[in-house]
């Protein structure tokens, strides 16, 4: 079972998505944040479930969808996934992914 670390960055992407959600609909920003965080678990049990992103010399860089979510990871061993971000569909994630 791999351990999930969240990484200050994607906590950070998770509270800028509930707060623009928010200010139009308080109840579906946090029923859409909720929602990213318990698809996220399932990174517990299958860590590769994600469609592979790229190669890093630390891992492998995977994307797990939500809705018009990824949520962006790292599989960093056998027993430990990062969170790295949440991206909305529209963004362009080489952006934010150097």
């Amino acid at each position: 079972m791999a351990g999930i670390i969240w990484t200050e960055e994607a906590e950070r992407w998770l509270k800028d998505i509930h707060g623009y959600i928010a200010q139009g609909n308080p109840a579906a920003a946090e029923k859409i944040v909720s929602g990213i965080y318990q698809r996220a678990q399932i990174l517990h049990e299958f860590p590769e479930v994600g469609y592979k992103y790229r190669s890093e010399p630390e891992g492998d860089i995977r994307i797990l969808l939500y809705g018009h979510y990824r949520i962006v990871y790292l599989i960093k061993g056998s027993d430990r996934v990062e969170i790295l971000g949440v991206f909305h569909g529209a963004l362009d994630i080489d952006r934010y992914l150097p």
